[in-house]
């Protein structure tokens, strides 16, 4: 079962390659996959009946096949069940899905150029299905479920060109994720309630929790609105029809075998457990009824067939909600019976009307005639699919639809109330109505007509044809001969008590009253049918005052318009009204909470442990006002640093090293970073504020530090609970290896949370190199040398984008070859005013000796002050002092490789080294601890943690090398003459080039 998911999902993922080499023959390829786990299914299927059959007295559903632990802190599972349920839905999923592919390789056109992208899409829908009619955990079905949604956006959205295309699979995207939400809620509020989200655990606990009172009946109720929203019933309904836009596959599969019957299965699985809950009736009954007739009444009125099987399918989604929702074992052997037959006459009826618009090039019955003169094969295939959806014998419509007779028949029979009765009525009411619109689907669509000429049809591929003949073929079988369907459903149905006889999917049940049911359907439809005409008139004069799309349409439009006015209100572009809004939010949310809740105050203050911490925190507060205070940008940048500083020297007399260092080398490169951003803007802070505003600031500033220092009071004094701290040391040593707990908790005990840092590093470094490398747009000129992309140039990282660059880095090396200092090669490129000796002897002495001790920070930071962060802040350093030096070619010259690889390199070695455990049976981002012996280096405990923290190392680094080669770099080039807009159209001028005596160009 596993393998039959990971194999599905596996050829999906590389079905692009096969359409690159066979062209549409490679429909082909894909369609064997589900088609041999199909024979697998069929070959293994008695395993899992005879599980249920042999629970069927005790537990409610059989245990899941496969157990895989993902998430045991929050009780989510990869847990996989076969049952009789999920094995009957995947019929439905590798059949006819095997055969839908199949008949992709004729439908497309040779020369279509996304066929690849759709036969990747609709297998992968094929395994999403798979997977989520298998899942034993609520969590794992929701994720399914999910990407059912996507998948299908993706499908339905196919001819991206058509506006209708776009606005349906938006459409279906929205309305089946609010569902899905809604789903999610009630999942979890069923699993908290429960104890569990193992679904078969759940199902066994189900008549008590069933009778545990409010909170089960609404959970129960928002998993119904996603199986509602999923499988389009009222008022959801709008969004199939839209669908409709979608290829003829995607119809015949996704809306007619598979995405819709997610609903079904969802209700199908609750029904024996939670069926007698509050509202579940109401909701099953109400909406089921609605959906039935409403949808049966639309398909009258329709002249395109893939709208008249789309309206068709609507009111079979109600039929089918009414019948598996009912709640008893009649019911649900009648259901199941009911959606195979379904599956197979509706998907052969779409992949009838594809072959239609493929051959004639309409699907309008108003311009077909003569279709099934020119096409006596299609025409039989589709009569047989038309007359099983109508219930006509001996085909598997009618087995199940006589079924469904008798169920509510001795329903009612058994009730005796107005509601039963108003049940039974209905249904009957919506099979005439479907009896109806298949006459008209047979007869508007191969009938010859007096008012239009008869359609060129093109002949039809056997390959084309096979499909929906197979499946008309499935139908007629399982119509003679229901029995082997009914071996299957029958444990499902057992499932529930059994009441009298039990019933049986059958041709013949004799004369009874569901016979005369069927014979009133036949004639009612019929004359349905042939007053067509008055209907169609009656339907044109009933304007239904309530139109669920129309009623959608305007939601969203009024959300729309909300959405304008509070962004206008809000997105002010102002970042001191932003700023005022998060703090003033930030100060009286938690204040409110803190009075309210009455949070206690400690009652002692400690101030300080010695005088000196006293002197560093007046130190501390006097560089926040100053910066307050300072009219120049770099006054105020340098009176920040000054409370950085003075912080790190407080964590260092707190006894944190690792917090001092760290925090001392993040202020040393921001102060830079805020250096070199500072030359592009004026050096005074030339907008002044009134009196008014700069007092409010004021006091919003320090009430906001105010509140910060009243709850961290009241949160230390509300403990109750020993401080998880406390078990830092052990865990840091015992179980990650190391003695640094800073350290540990970062790379291994808290390590998600380090990844997702790290991640948050590379996206800042991007968006900086975004903003600053970017070469202007595409309405704009470009320079000579440039290339006309609109997009990030990172490519100028490497100082070597023009022939101007490419020259002057060459000679600069040559510099070096003739100098004594050799490694310090741009220091002599630089305008006089620009240099500094002293600086240059600096870094001569220090950049080797920084780097250096920034591995060892690295290398020692499992076991004393250091790590990753603090050794890639230490090398950025490094890095910062030679630019500082020599300028951007130097920094050209001192790292070869770009600030991009850095960051990539350094992501994908932290995921690697978090993934790699699981293919030596661990978890994600488990450490394991090496000890070995070396020669001279004696014995040495490695812990694979360690090389996680190179990847934080490399990230680190890379970063501080994107700041300096775009704050640093890029201006520099800038400000020699380069253009920073774009409009330029003449090559930049070369800059004088300052040679040292001796040397000659």
């Amino acid at each position: 079962m596993l393998l039959v998911l990971t194999v599905l999902f596996t050829v999906a993922l590389v079905a692009p390659l096969f359409f690159r080499w066979f062209g549409r023959s490679a429909f082909y390829i894909l369609a064997a996959v589900p088609a041999v786990a199909f024979l697998w299914l069929m070959a293994t299927f008695t395993r899992y009946t005879g599980a249920d059959q042999t629970l069927a007295s005790g537990a409610p559903n059989a245990p899941p096949s496969v157990i895989i632990p993902w998430i045991p802190d929050l009780r989510v599972e990869l847990a996989f069940r076969m049952d009789a349920l999920s094995a009957v839905l995947s019929i439905l999923i590798l059949g006819v899905g095997s055969l839908v592919l199949f008949y992709c390789a004729r439908y497309f056109r040779p020369e279509d150029p996304k066929m690849g992208s759709f036969g990747a899409q609709l297998l992968a829908f094929a395994a999403a299905m798979f997977g989520l009619v298998t899942a034993d955990d609520l969590i794992l079905l929701f994720i399914f479920w999910e990407l059912t949604t996507i998948l299908s956006y993706l499908l339905i959205g196919y001819a991206a060109h058509r506006l209708s295309a776009r606005r349906a699979a938006l459409q279906a995207l929205i309305v089946t994720t609010f569902g899905g939400l809604a789903m999610l809620v009630g999942m979890i509020m069923l699993g908290s309630a429960a104890g569990t989200y193992r679904i078969s655990e759940i199902m066994a606990q189900a008549p008590q929790l069933a009778a545990s009172g409010v909170i089960v009946d609404i959970a129960v109720v928002l998993l119904l609105l996603g199986a509602v929203s999923k499988s389009a019933l009222f008022p959801f309904h709008f969004w199939l029809p839209a669908a409709m836009a979608a290829p003829t596959p995607v119809s015949a599969y996704l809306h007619a075998a598979a995405m819709v019957k997610a609903g079904i299965y969802l209700v199908a699985r609750l029904a024996p457990g939670f069926s007698d809950t509050m509202y579940w009736s109401a909701v099953v009954s109400i909406l089921g009824l609605a959906t039935l007739l409403l949808g049966g009444w639309r398909a009258l009125r329709q002249h395109d067939l893939k709208l008249m099987l789309a309206y068709g399918t609507v009111s079979q989604l109600g039929f089918l909600t009414l019948v598996v929702g009912l709640g008893n074992r009649e019911a649900a052997l009648a259901g199941l019976g009911l959606l195979v037959a379904h599956g197979f006459f509706k998907a052969t009826l779409f992949l009838v009307v594809g072959i239609i618009d493929h051959q004639a090039g309409t699907r309008d019955i108003r311009k077909l005639s003569g279709v099934g003169r020119s096409a006596p094969l299609l025409a039989v295939v589709a009569a047989i699919g038309a007359a099983s959806m109508a219930g006509l014998p001996p085909l598997l419509g009618f087995v199940a639809k006589e079924s469904v007779y008798e169920t509510y028949v001795h329903f009612a029979e058994k009730q005796g109330t107005p509601t039963a009765i108003v049940l039974l009525i209905g249904v009957v009411a919506g099979a005439i109505l479907t009896f109806a619109y298949s006459c008209r689907f047979v007869c508007g669509g191969f009938a010859s007509k007096e008012s239009c000429k008869p359609t060129a049809f093109k002949a039809i591929p056997w390959p084309f044809l096979a499909p929906p003949a197979i499946l008309a073929a499935a139908t007629v079988f399982f119509g003679l001969w229901p029995k082997p369907l009914d071996t299957i459903i029958t444990p499902y149905a057992d499932l529930y008590p059994l009441e009298g006889e039990a019933t049986h999917l059958a041709l013949w049940h004799g004369f009874t009253l569901a016979l005369g049911l069927t014979a009133l359907t036949i004639a009612a439809g019929t004359l349905l049918f042939f007053q067509r005409t008055r209907v169609e008139k009656l339907q044109a004069r009933m304007a239904s005052p309530l139109d669920a799309e129309r009623s959608y349409r305007g939601l969203i439009g009024i959300l729309d318009d909300v959405a304008v006015w509070v962004t206008g209100r809000t997105q002010r572009g102002s970042l001191t009204f932003y700023l005022f809004v998060i703090l003033s939010m930030a100060i009286v949310t938690p204040l409110c909470a803190v009075l309210l809740r009455n949070a206690p105050i400690p009652e002692h203050f400690h101030w300080f442990d010695s005088p000196l911490q006293a002197v560093i925190g007046a130190a501390v507060v006097i560089g926040a006002v100053g910066a307050a205070r300072a009219n120049k940008r770099f006054l105020a940048v340098l009176m920040v640093s000054v409370s950085g500083y003075g912080i790190a020297l407080l964590f260092a007399l707190q006894g944190a090293p690792d917090l001092a260092l760290t925090q001392m080398l993040v202020e040393t490169i921001v102060l830079v970073a805020f250096v070199l951003a500072l030359r592009s803007l004026p050096a005074r802070l030339w907008k002044r504020e009134p009196t008014g505003q700069r007092l409010l600031r004021a006091g919003l500033g320090i009430a906001f530090g105010a509140a910060m220092v009243v709850f961290a009071m009241t949160a230390m004094a509300s403990r109750v609970a020993e401080p998880i701290s406390l078990s830092y040391p052990e865990l840091a040593y015992k179980g990650g290896g190391g003695l640094n707990i800073v350290n540990v908790t970062l790379v291994d005990i808290r390590a998600w949370d380090t990844f997702g840092e790290i991640s948050v590093l590379a996206m800042a470094a991007t968006g900086v190199a975004s903003l600053i490398f970017v070469r202007g747009r595409g309405d704009k000129r470009r320079r000579a040398d440039e290339v006309a992309t609109g997009s990030v140039d990172r490519g100028r990282e490497h100082f070597a984008s023009s022939e101007r660059e490419a020259a002057t880095l060459a000679l600069a090396r040559k510099f070096s070859s003739v100098a004594r200092e050799a490694w310090l090669v741009a220091g002599r490129t630089l305008a006089p005013e620009r240099r500094s000796i002293i600086f240059e002897v600096v870094t001569r002495l220090l950049f080797h000796s920084v780097i250096i001790f920034s591995i060892y920070l690295l290398i020692a930071g499992h076991n004393s002050p250091g790590g990753g962060f603090a050794g890639g802040l230490m090398a950025g350093l490094a890095l910062t002092i030679r630019y500082l030096a020599g300028g951007r070619f130097e920094l050209a010259e001192a790292t070869p490789v770009s600030a991009g690889m850095l960051l990539g390199g350094g992501l994908g070695l932290a995921a690697l080294s978090a993934a790699a455990p699981l293919f030596f049976g661990g978890q994600v981002l488990q450490s394991a601890i090496i000890e070995f012996t070396w020669p001279i280096f004696g014995d040495i405990k490695f812990v694979t943690s360690t090389i996680f923290d190179i990847g934080v190392y490399l990230v680190v680094v890379g970063l501080v090398l994107d700041v300096l080669r775009s704050l640093g770099s890029e201006i520099d080039e800038r400000s020699e003459g380069g253009s920073d807009d774009g409009d330029d159209d003449l090559v930049e001028p070369e800059p004088e080039i300052l040679e040292p005596e001796g040397v000659s160009r």
